[in-house]
């Protein structure tokens, strides 16, 4: 039995020698690529901070000291280490464990978090409750170089600094190139200048010459200038000393001797620190050092190969998008793209090789990046600006100030809407519809199939003014895609079944699986119209109030939550033409609830969204609406006879 088997919680690991621990970090690699292999997962960051994890704690006392995760997905030897170790084979599956620090599974995750950035400013609430209520406690949040750039981090080291409050900061950076000769020495004086006895020393020193008359304090600013910049010259930290910080490192990342021994050193300090600590990403797996970027959140594969174990025949959105876009730009020079750190997750790669002076990627900084695209596109170009729905949520002020009251012409290419799967509730796309649709001249599409969003991208190209464009994570349709693209007329939908009992509205990726629904309606006598909503803002208003005056029954298909969403687009425009009482109407959709982990295919079938559960909900609303139209009958008969019999009970009387 190995290392790993018998570690229940961080007091296990701390039985274990420490000249030991090296062994344990290559069960706990060898544990993450068998998962992570089965289930897909973020296998190249937690790869990199598997030394670091268990040197975190080795020393603090978790989960008394509290350790926050920036972003999440570097913390699977977190979870191993803290009493999950049985359940990591459920990783990301549905009722399985979650694949992000989540405050349900375990106390040792203080903070739920998806999203990056949050680290630092969430840790500085913790600490500050800490003193407040006057507990005892490290307060430790790690970071990574991505995260990092975001402006809620450096919101958050600003604040940390002024307060000057008992807070450490690692800062996880596997971008860096470390020499073996800047690496020993920057260790070395970080060893000293953490040790208990130099700091000992240097307060000592300064009480000294603060005392001396006239020249202690010179002296004091002229030693303060000189270490300074001796760190200068061979550590990156002086920005983090302006913000008022005591920076350490770098430190290797993989060399657990360094990490522990600097972590005893600075439980002992106090102030805010942050320390410098280089990893590789992927370590461990050569397939996954060799493209980090590719193995960051990755399928089922093939551990021999790091091959993907299935391929769907059919291009993804993304690859569309980013073929799309390349051939746009080679025809129109205003064009110009945009990510924020993801330009392999938005498709981005191909534009940035073909033109790289038109690409930006501007880090983790969404916020950013709109106002820069508006500010782009406000001097003529064309910026496309490519982001998660989840990660365009952290712009929304963006959107609204610099953007649409401007009517500035940028297009929101809107990856990931609707229900991504296994990565969970802070990655699930459900709420753009909602924090968009609302705001005035904005133009809302959602293609139903990839040769449906080339033309979208094209028809943003002929439109000035703000474009959002929204489809979902995985694999189109398969369709043919047309050479010519064309521009589609602003808010005109498309009719794909006729029929008389009832009416269908779908949008984006809902449109194919009501389709099918309505083949399977039509198999039990029941026909439908099908409208392919194409545009949730501007909707097609001629077209929908002339199907529902014909059926007078309707239902909404969408993958977003039913607050604010497609659906109630639909509702406030059939109020508007004061027809809502005369169409009975069912939403089908998302809740008013976030939604877990798992599969899309599983989530799709738990909410209904796939064809059966669509036919299903059909078929019983159909029933339902004719039981309370038969109840309304048989009431409204009712009310004719007793108002008859009582009538003639009058006349009766009167006649005797």
């Amino acid at each position: 039995m190995g290392f790993l088997e018998g570690i229940n919680s961080p007091r296990d690991l701390k039985k274990i020698k420490k000249h030991e621990l090296p062994l344990l970090a290559e069960e706990i690699r060898k544990r993450i690529i068998e998962v992570v292999s089965e289930n897909g997962g973020h296998l190249a960051p937690n790869l990199g901070v598997v030394e670091l994890t268990i040197a975190l704690h080795y020393v603090f006392d978790s989960p008394k000291d509290k350790l926050i995760w920036d972003v999440g997905h570097q913390s699977y030897t977190h979870k191993l280490l803290t009493g999950r170790r049985d359940r990591f084979h459920t990783l990301r599956e549905f009722n399985g464990m979650s694949g992000f620090p989540k405050k349900e599974e375990s106390p040792h995750d203080v903070f739920n978090v998806g999203h990056g950035g949050t680290s630092i400013s969430a840790a500085l609430g913790i600490v500050e409750a800490r003193d407040r209520n006057k507990d005892d406690y490290k307060v430790v949040a790690i970071i990574g170089d991505g995260s990092i750039s975001s402006g809620l981090a450096f919101e958050g080291l600003n604040h940390a600094g002024g307060l000057d409050k008992d807070l450490i900061v690692i800062l996880n950076d596997n971008e860096m190139s470390i020499s073996k000769n800047v690496g020993a020495i920057s260790a070395y004086l970080s060893r000293i200048i953490t040790g208990q006895f130099y700091t000992i020393v240097k307060q000592e020193t300064q009480h000294l010459l603060k005392n001396i008359p006239r020249i202690g304090g010179p002296m004091l600013k002229a030693a303060k200038i000189a270490e300074e910049s001796l760190k200068g010259m061979i550590i990156p930290g002086l920005l983090f000393e302006e913000l008022g910080f005591r920076y350490i490192g770098p430190i290797d990342g993989h060399r657990m001797d360094h990490l522990m021994l600097t972590f005893e050193n600075i439980r002992r300090l106090k102030g805010p620190i942050l320390v410098h600590v280089i990893t590789k990403k992927g370590k461990g797996y050569p397939p996954a050092e060799r493209d980090p970027a590719l193995f960051h959140g990755t399928p089922p594969f093939i551990i021999q190969t790091g091959e993907p174990k299935s391929r769907s025949s059919a291009p993804s959105y993304t690859k569309i998008f980013g073929d799309t876009l390349v051939r746009l730009a080679r025809r129109d020079r205003r064009i110009v793209a945009i990510t924020a750190a993801m330009p392999e997750g938005t498709g981005l790669l191909g534009f940035a090789k073909e033109f790289p002076d038109r690409f930006y990627d501007v880090g983790m900084a969404e916020q950013h990046a709109v106002t820069f695209a508006a500010g782009l596109a406000s001097a003529g170009l064309r910026p496309f600006v490519a982001i998660y729905s989840t990660f365009l949520q952290r712009a929304y002020d963006q959107i609204v100030h610099d953007v649409c009251l401007q009517g500035i012409p940028v297009v929101f290419c809107i990856d990931r809407g609707g229900i991504v799967g296994e990565d969970g509730p802070t990655h699930h796309g459900i709420f753009d519809l909602a924090y968009l649709r609302h705001i005035p001249s904005m133009t809302i599409m959602a293609p139903k199939d990839e040769n449906e969003f080339q033309h979208m991208l094209y028809t943003a190209t002929r439109t000035e003014s703000p474009v959002a464009i929204r489809y979902p994570r995985g694999s189109g349709a398969g369709v043919i895609l047309e050479e010519k693209m064309i521009r589609i007329p602003l808010g005109r939908w498309e009719r794909l079944s006729g029929g008389g009992d009832l009416a269908i509205f779908a949008s984006g990726s809902t449109v194919y699986t009501a389709l099918e629904a309505v083949k399977r309606l039509q198999e039990n006598g029941i026909s439908a119209t099908l409208l392919n909503g194409r545009f949730i803002k501007p909707l097609d208003r001629d077209l929908i109030l002339k199907t529902v005056e014909r059926t007078k029954t309707l239902v909404t298909v969408e993958e977003h939550v039913l607050d604010g969403g497609f659906g109630a687009a639909v509702l406030e425009l059939l109020e508007k033409e004061g027809v809502s009482g005369s169409v009975r109407v069912k939403r089908i959709g998302i809740p008013d609830q976030f939604i877990e982990h798992g599969s899309q295919e599983i989530l799709r079938l738990k909410y209904g969204l796939d064809p059966d559960g669509i036919m299903k909900t059909i078929s019983n609303f159909l029933r339902e609406d004719a039981a309370r139209s038969l109840d309304l009958e048989m009431e409204r008969e009712e009310g004719y006879q007793g108002h008859g019999i009582r009538l003639k009970g009058e006349d009766r009387s009167t006649a005797g």
